[in-house]
């Protein structure tokens, strides 16, 4: 059977917004699209004539000059200027969990130092967007994780999901947990990751029908993901409402 084509929320030109608020992106899973979504909001944001920068607290695949792709195409879609450390304060060479990615090496990931490069980002830019590592309770250390750190710094969550078999289970558990943790999920974006899902358009409607949140977007399938299409795919206005109770 066909897959009908997607209904999208109305695509955004470069136009006036009043947002002036960071945001941290998390996933249903890593390889979801968080740097992808995460750099589409930066261009849209710095399209409005704002001072944006990316960061990434913890990257987990780094090459031995601590070179991370995430980290990479977050600095290129930002407009501040920030050093390495301010953007990727923990930048592992194993490409696994964060908390196990620091053991092997010998530190302790600590969120004082994660809370002191987003004090200094937020100083500079009017919106930092946070890209999370993995999914959303992913750990960082022995006693700590993502969730936790997102509670200190204070700031609301924008989910991406991945959209395949299986991602309305992981969207629905993650959203349980956001609201378990008393965090705000501000919206979701959905990242289309198998060109031949089954019953796309069922699975996001039974996705908006249980998530609160306003859906912002749905991103089609690329074979070459591309923030700046993406970013035409995404729906910022709904966002104001958030700011609007803040």
């Amino acid at each position: 059977m066909a897959i009908r084509p997607v209904t999208v929320p109305r695509r955004i030109a470069i136009r006036p917004c009043n947002i002036e608020m960071s945001y941290f992106v998390t996933g249903t899973d890593t390889g979801v699209g968080k740097t992808l979504v995460s750099c589409a909001l930066l261009h849209i944001f710095a399209s409005q004539g704002k001072n944006v920068v990316g960061m990434k607290p913890v990257a987990a695949g780094c090459d031995n000059d601590e070179r991370n792709e995430d980290v990479v195409q977050l600095r290129a879609s930002g407009n501040v200027l920030a050093s390495k450390g301010q953007i990727n304060p923990y930048c592992f060479v194993q490409a696994v969990a964060p908390h196990l990615a620091a053991q092997f090496v010998g530190i302790n990931i600590s969120l004082p130092r994660i809370i002191k490069s987003f004090t200094e980002l937020n100083a500079q830019a009017d919106v930092v967007v946070v890209e999370g590592a993995g999914g959303f309770l992913v750990p960082l250390n022995s006693w700590q994780d993502s969730a936790d750190m997102v509670g200190q710094l204070e700031l609301p969550v924008i989910l991406v999901v991945g959209m395949r078999l299986g991602c309305i289970n992981h969207a629905l558990l993650t959203v349980e947990v956001i609201a378990a943790r008393g965090l705000t999920l501000a919206g979701w974006v959905a990242n289309v990751l198998d060109a031949s899902l089954p019953m796309l358009n069922e699975n996001i409607a039974t996705l908006r029908q249980r998530i609160r949140a306003p859906l912002l977007g749905v991103i089609p399938y690329q074979e070459r993901p591309d923030a700046i299409e993406a970013a035409t795919h995404l729906n910022l206005t709904l966002l104001e409402q958030l700011e609007a109770h803040d």
